[in-house]
């Protein structure tokens, strides 16, 4: 075989986001806690706090980054110093329509535009799908990018350099993970110098179907018979490293031995094409038929696919990838040219799986047996892919006849059949509703009953809301329930969802502009916490000087609420609504956040109205707090009778309601 050049490459960052407690009080059942105002030592209540990098946290756990972090003030700059406008162009063509741009949505299937880009607010947003973002975000749903390279694009366009900032041990966790990858990247030129002294793993290749090309496309190697055999590669091999790295194991008595012996090695790569870890297929009958490295500080099998990185550019030319259960499935069909295959590495698939391949492609295809056991490792990947699947996104499931594997089946029957059987996948929406009927056949008021109990879960997770809707009229009519009705059923688990309008009435989310257009719905005042969020993320600068009252904790809107007011207050750089909505990406503030933002654009407010509109809010929290007889301490602002009337009139109009006249003295 022709040796191939290996060249390492830096490893990718992960961003989380750590999370600080607030001191708390309780008014009967609820939980409250007071927003910090300034900027000083104003970061008890705050989640997020600004002077922290944006990923938090001590030890890196599997798989996680030791790259220096990117400060949270820089990205509040950045965010203000680009043009998102400028940055969609690029990849998507924009027209004018009024103060924003429009286009037809990238990331789903229409005729008329409903995806939304505004210049003042810096953020996009479709209608259709619900797709938002900032321009970071933009570069990393779209274009496919890291966090960190998103940033790095961005910061060159706005002539900026991107500071870095190290914790503590964060030099240490870099030098042993730059350790490791040199580890495993010797440990792989040393299987595949192996494979070419091994005429029986080079005749299983070879009756697999292999040639040497494909095997050396995706650096297929064989690790020796033997207990040591990595001692020839490794002159230290005592060295702990080798342990940390998952190649060698150490035993009860104390001795090493290699981890893969007598396998056919499949080298797993990252999203930077560097070797992470391996998986090893026996040769013959022997078990475990297919053996991956442990979870490292560089590898975590939830989030990594075999073969991602090598199939990228197929998968975005076909529009689609398929998940397969085996590596070599993955070779087996890239060899007959179906080259946008990915496997799984021992694991189910993951949210994360998911996420990163509708990232890549339109349309995802799982591929299993069609036995007992494939059905069930397929209804387990249709459970993980309902919360990230979006409308104009399509998950397929491709059952094989039984006994057959990818592999088996394009050996037999060629490209164009496996092809053929891909086009008939059957959709996401009809294995769900197929595998509940099955399980509770709706031929009783009974079996309706189990079914629509069965289904609540599920499209709870939900977040497409035309894709859930559409599901939702379909088990309304093997129900025989009006959709209505259903709907109430369906939502019934959360009592939040249907309590009167109270002083707290941020209980209850009001569902994003695009949904409720999505679903027919009738459209209802939103909550005053959702009210004060848009304000406040159109002048974000208000929170450094206005007293926000207490925020119940226990509503998606209040907490979301406390959130952005603590990170307004204590945020150190330029405020802007993209850069809040950039702090809290990938948080569960983010869809409320997002809602909110969105919805004050269709509206067309302006920030005049939106810091008129947080003013009046804040008046109104106080005066229904008095009138719930909560307690509300020594910051409440006195009210004159004059002023109580005027913010009852502002209320009535929120909610619809007549206004009453000036009080008379009965004549």
């Amino acid at each position: 075989m022709r040796e191939r050049h290996w060249v390492p490459a830096f490893a990718g960052t992960t961003f989380g986001l750590g999370t600080a407690k607030a001191p708390a009080r309780s008014i009967g059942d609820r939980t409250f806690v007071r927003p910090p105002v300034g900027g000083a030592g104003a970061s008890a209540m705050v989640a997020y706090n600004s002077e922290d990098p944006i990923a938090c946290g001590s030890a890196p756990q599997a798989g996680a980054s030791v790259n220096p972090m990117i400060p949270n003030d820089f990205i509040q700059t950045l965010l203000a110093r680009v043009d998102i406008v400028d940055i969609v162009d690029r990849y998507v063509p924009l027209k004018k329509a009024g103060a924003n741009y429009v286009a037809c949505c990238p990331f789903h299937s229409e005729k008329t535009p409903s995806f939304t880009v505004s210049q003042t607010k810096q953020f996009y947003h479709c209608f259709g799908c619900g797709a938002h973002g900032t321009a970071i975000g933009f570069l990393m749903e779209h274009a496919g990018k890291p966090f960190p390279d998103a940033v790095e694009e961005l910061a060159r366009d706005a002539g900026l350099e991107v500071p870095r900032i190290e914790r503590p041990g964060d030099a240490e966790r870099r030098e042993q993970a730059q350790d490791l990858s040199g580890l495993l990247l010797t440990a792989a030129k040393f299987y595949r110098a192996q494979l070419k002294d091994s005429p029986r793993a080079i005749e299983y290749l070879k009756e697999r179907g292999l040639t040497g090309a494909v095997a050396a496309h995706f650096g297929i190697g064989y690790a020796p018979d033997a207990w040591q055999g990595l001692a020839d590669a490794f002159p230290r091999y005592d060295d702990a490293a080798l342990e940390t790295a998952g190649l060698v194991i150490t035993g009860d008595a104390g001795k090493r031995y290699d981890r893969f012996r007598d396998r056919v090695m499949f080298p797993i790569h990252d999203s930077r094409g560097q070797v992470i870890g391996f998986g090893g297929r026996v040769l013959g009958s022997g078990e475990p038929k297919y053996l991956n490295s442990p979870e490292t500080p560089l590898f975590s099998k939830g989030k990594e696919l075999y073969g991602l990185y090598l199939a990228r550019n197929a998968i975005r030319d076909a529009g689609r990838v398929v998940v397969v259960e085996g590596y070599m499935d993955v070779v087996a069909l890239a060899q007959h040219g179906v080259e946008y295959a990915v496997a799984t590495l021992g694991t189910a698939t993951t949210p994360v799986h998911a996420q990163k391949l509708f990232r890549l492609a339109d349309t995802v295809v799982f591929c299993f047996d069609g036995d007992a056991a494939g059905r069930k490792a397929a209804w387990r990947a249709l459970e993980n892919t309902l919360p990230v699947v979006a409308d104009g996104k399509n998950a397929a499931f491709l059952f094989l006849p039984d006994g057959e594997d990818p592999d088996d089946f394009i050996r037999k029957r060629g490209k164009a059949a496996f092809e053929s059987a891909i086009e008939r996948a059957t959709p996401l929406s009809e294995f769900l509703l197929a595998e509940l009927t099955r399980e509770h056949p709706p031929t009783s008021a009974e079996g309706g009953a189990a079914l629509v109990a069965a289904a609540r879960p599920l499209l709870a997770q939900m977040t497409a809301p035309v894709l859930s809707a559409l599901l939702r009229r379909r088990l309304g009519e093997l129900t025989g329930l009006p959709e209505t009705e259903l709907r109430g059923l369906l939502t019934a688990r959360d009592p939040r969802v249907d309590r009167s309008p109270t002083e707290a009435d941020a209980l209850r989310p009001a569902a994003p502009s695009g949904a409720r257009r999505a679903f027919g719905t009738a459209r209802r005042a939103p909550s005053l916490a959702r009210e004060l969020i848009q304000s406040l993320l159109m002048q974000p600068e208000l929170a450094r000087s206005l007293e926000l009252p207490p925020i119940d904790l226990q509503s998606a809107d209040g907490a979301a609420l406390a959130a952005l007011a603590g990170f307004c207050a204590t945020a150190k750089g330029p405020l802007t609504a993209a850069g809040a909505l950039q702090h809290f990406a990938a948080t569960e503030h983010e869809p409320v956040l997002a809602s909110a933002l969105a919805s004050a654009e269709d509206h067309g407010m302006t920030p005049e109205v939106a810091a008129e509109n947080l003013r009046a809010g804040i008046d109104r929290y106080w005066l229904q707090a008095r009138r719930a007889g909560a307690p509300l301490g020594t910051s409440a602002p006195d009210v004159s009778p004059e002023e109580t009337r005027r913010i009852a009139q502002l209320e009535a109009v929120r909610r619809g309601a007549p206004i009453a006249g000036p009080e008379t003295n009965g004549s």
